[in-house]
């Protein structure tokens, strides 16, 4: 790969790249304002599935998180071959000294760009492992679930004995929950391997059964500096799928269970190759010990980066430049805890959310988060804020995947504290208005 070094790195203005879509950009906009502060040029790679007015819109507003980011570069799709000749003209313009995936859409190209230019990153193999469950089972299958791969010619013919029923259904490289789906015979088996594009890899696993969690870690030059332990809520005991309904951020477990998470985190990631970021590993935790759902070389998805921040007073945003820039980092232990909650929904057209003594924010309309803001460790438990994450007009129903959920609230209380009383109160508060469909 050649880029145009004609203009001196000192004479280049210095600049953070952060790729993703305008989504996950909102959602985490400190991350602007962070790179701002530390007089570093922010710029921005998205996907066609961001509407370059909406982000020009919000850009241009001086109250939005995302004022001040620069340029934008939009691309085609997240592919390395489409992603690394997009940026070329960003690299002759500005010296790069930080590369940042904001979500899971860009995780490749981020790891394999800051390889190319000597910078921290995941490194170009865990990027590529922890966009593939199949590489995560084969680099660690003592912690994986019993697995076989279906190629695409041998989906309508595939079967699995009956004593191997309940199964799950996945698709490899698939996000938020998409496409996996639990099987209990032969004809729904069929039926589930049918809907994969035929780019798809598949597998079936064996179902695991046990209480599912997240654990988030703060990784630098290979080590582990900090773990977190997020405990997990599924629809999965209403039907076939397994849409997350709750985290809860730090998990309620036992200290023996917590520390066996964090080990076989610690020990996977060692085994993908994770050299600089922030990560998230999905487990279940059996009596056979814990067993690996997927691992992600990026920051957690939905409110959970909010919910760290609340627990532990400090936001994710500055530690995650300083591992993208290879400056020195800690993170302090949590002293509150915290949960998003999502809010079960009438089947319906919906045309409304409000919320009793709280503000309602819906940042797929608005493209705008609310300012979660810490408070002191011995307050008293409350609602925080109240997310809508679907537009009036959608019709709501069963939540097959992550997309389908509507809103949620988020709380916290001291750790000592009855949280599941002080979410049960706030979603007590918050009235989904929905027409019959």
């Amino acid at each position: 790969m050649s880029r145009d070094t004609s203009v001196s790195a000192p004479d280049r203005p210095e600049a953070v790249l952060f790729m993703g879509d305008l989504v996950v950009l909102a959602r985490q906009g400190r991350l602007v304002q962070e790179a701002l502060a530390r007089d570093l040029v922010p710029l921005a790679v998205v996907s066609t599935d961001t509407e370059l007015a909406r982000l020009d819109a919000v850009r241009s507003d001086p109250a939005h998180s995302l004022h001040g980011l620069d340029e934008v570069v939009q691309v085609a799709d997240a592919r390395i071959a489409s992603v690394l000749p997009a940026v070329q003209p960003l690299l002759s313009r500005y010296d790069v000294r930080g590369v940042i995936s904001v979500g899971e859409v860009f995780v490749e190209p981020v790891g394999v760009l800051a390889d190319c230019l000597g910078l921290p990153g995941t490194g170009s193999k865990a990027a590529v492992i922890c966009r593939n469950k199949l590489l995560q089972r084969t680099a660690a299958p003592e912690f994986s679930p019993r697995w076989q791969v279906v190629p695409v010619a041998e989906r309508a013919s595939f079967t699995l004995p009956a004593d191997r029923f309940p199964a799950v259904v996945k698709p490899a490289g698939r996000f938020y929950s998409s496409g996996v789906t639990e099987v209990a015979g032969q004809e729904e088996l069929t039926a589930a391997l049918a809907q994969f594009g035929d780019d798809e890899i598949s597998l079936v696993e064996s179902r695991v059964h046990g209480p599912e969690f997240s654990v988030e870690a703060l990784v630098q030059d290979g080590e582990v500096l900090w773990s977190g332990v997020t405990g997990k809520e599924t629809n999965e005991h209403e039907g076939p799928y397994f849409t997350e309904l709750s985290h809860t951020s730090p998990a309620l477990l036992d200290p023996a269970d917590e520390a066996a998470l964090v080990a076989a985190n610690t020990e996977i990631l060692r085994r993908v190759g994770v050299r600089d970021g922030i990560t998230h590993g999905e487990y279940r935790l059996t009596a056979d010990g814990v067993v690996l759902m997927e691992i992600a070389a990026r920051l957690p998805g939905d409110a959970i980066t909010f919910l760290w921040e609340l627990a532990t007073g400090v936001p994710v945003e500055p530690i995650m430049l300083d591992l993208a820039l290879g400056v020195p980092t800690r993170y302090p232990a949590p002293r509150r805890r915290a949960r998003q909650q999502f809010v079960d929904h009438p089947h319906g057209v919906l045309r409304d959310v409000t919320a009793e003594g709280a503000e309602v924010s819906w940042p797929a309309r608005d493209d705008r988060w609310p300012a979660l803001t810490p408070v002191a460790a011995d307050a008293e438990a409350g609602l925080r804020g109240v997310l809508v994450g679907r537009l009036p007009g959608d019709v709501l129903g069963v939540q097959e995947h992550s997309g389908h959920r509507s809103a949620s609230v988020v709380v916290d209380a001291p750790l000592d504290a009855d949280l599941d009383l002080a979410a049960k109160r706030a979603v007590a508060q918050v009235s989904l208005h929905v027409d019959p469909a």
